[in-house]
């Protein structure tokens, strides 16, 4: 585990992460789309083990371009955290084409794309970590926020069938599922739909950032996170899924207590859908 690459260093859990790995004497190749949002982490590492390049997940070239320097550098990728994304609120009829398809490149195919780029290497040397920084909202979905949650459910279900292909191989595959965490999520990279339309002012408005009082004041420590994350890599059995913060593990554990009372609820009519 000495050797990482990790995607969205410039802010937030990503650069606490860079950090943390750094910190332990470990190599870190450190992206984010300006590199020169990355240059304090340089700095303040004591040894000569951080590698700072400029990548843009949805830039296919970028991609190899950055795993040939990590790979060239330290000789392997032990574990590719893909952390690069951004927030973004709007009811479902009120989003932009164009804004969707942005955010699904960089939230999910930029991943993808990615994963795919260090897994020839890991599958030869039959060992390695993918970590895909998820979301609670990869569990469930509010209104006004049920396009983001879209891309991070998309993101949670390749994981949990990429977790089952490369297991047989030496590789585990972690799914991070943060709740609101002091990052700048809330702040620059969030983005909204332009058009608000008014119907939606009492469900999915209330998202909007300038209704949201909550930047600055979430309760998730990103120091801490970056911490539980290598806790949970190191231990002897790491889970698939990692929630962090306490009000992220309440609401996953409703979410799923709703679910199953539902499908219990139905079970009679599930079984009299088949042939009898």
């Amino acid at each position: 585990m000495h050797n990482w690459l990790i995607t969205g260093c410039s802010t937030g859990l990503g650069r606490t992460l860079a950090q943390a790995v750094l910190a332990r004497g470990w190599n870190a190749t450190v992206t984010a789309r300006n590199s020169r949002d990355l240059e304090h982490l340089a700095a303040n590492s004591e040894h000569q083990g951080c590698l700072i390049q400029g990548l843009d997940v949805t830039d296919a070239d970028q991609i190899h371009e950055v795993v040939s320097r990590a790979e060239e550098k330290f000789g392997a990728i032990d574990v590719l955290v893909n952390n690069a994304g951004f927030g973004y609120r709007a009811a479902v009829e009120e989003a932009a084409d164009k804004d969707l398809r942005d955010l699904f490149e960089t939230n999910f195919f930029g991943l993808v794309r990615l994963t795919q780029a260090v897994l020839p290497k890991m599958r030869a040397r039959k060992r390695g970590y993918i970590v895909n920084v998820s979301s609670v909202a990869g569990r469930m979905a509010q209104a006004g926020n049920g396009l983001y949650s879209a891309s991070k459910f998309a993101v949670e279900g390749m994981s949990d069938g990429l977790r089952k292909e490369l297991h047989p191989l030496g590789i585990r595959v972690m799914l991070v599922e943060p709740g609101p965490f002091r990052t700048d999520f809330a702040g620059r990279s969030l983005r909204q739909s332009a058009d608000p339309i008014e119907d939606y002012a009492a469900t999915a408005g209330l998202l909007r950032k300038e209704r949201s009082g909550v930047h600055g004041t979430q309760p998730g420590d990103p120091v801490r996170a970056a911490r539980c994350i290598l806790r949970a890599l190191q231990s002897d059995r790491p889970p698939f899924r990692l929630v962090l913060g306490r009000s992220a593990s309440d609401r996953v554990e409703a979410e799923l207590k709703a679910q199953l009372e539902e499908l219990n609820e139905w079970k009679q009519t599930a079984a009299e859908a088949d042939f009898q």
